[in-house]
């Protein structure tokens, strides 16, 4: 008897465990995913600036304001507005290349622009110590 209750309990722990799983890192995908948006709405909009203030540690570290928007109006200025983005994929890491451990969701979007037809942008939010979400990177081959 004390078999079965043992087995009983394993089954009812291992058939919810899943669900456990999953759960913290839908949680996790939704917040990266927030702060990647509200980050790239500044971008979009032209607020360099207020984008570089609003990344993440790391980003602010690796690069200045004023190269940032220097940067990033000339990379964008070509492409035009935005004319529609699509996610493609999320996919959570720990470690990067050539970027310190750390929490990170790697976030890729198919973007139409208004002068490119298909380009692939990657926006890399990253926790903060905080436990806040802040983009870490941004990219668009």
């Amino acid at each position: 008897m004390k078999t079965i209750l043992a087995l009983a309990a394993a089954m009812l722990l291992t058939s919810t465990a899943p669900s456990f799983a999953v759960e913290p890192q839908a949680e996790i995908f939704k917040q990266a995913e927030t702060a990647a948006k509200a980050w790239i709405a500044l971008t979009d909009a032209g607020k360099y600036g207020e984008s570089w203030e609003r990344a993440g540690t790391y980003f602010k570290t690796g690069i200045s304001k004023n190269t940032w928007e220097t940067g990033v109006r000339s990379l964008r200025a070509p492409l035009g507005s935005v004319k529609a983005r699509e996610l493609k994929s999320t996919e959570y890491a720990t470690t990067l290349p050539g970027a310190p451990d750390g929490e990170y969701v790697v976030i890729q979007y198919e973007t139409q622009f208004e002068n490119k037809k298909s380009a692939q942008e990657t926006i890399t939010p990253m926790r903060e110590k905080d436990g806040s979400w802040k983009v870490s990177g941004y990219f668009i081959r």
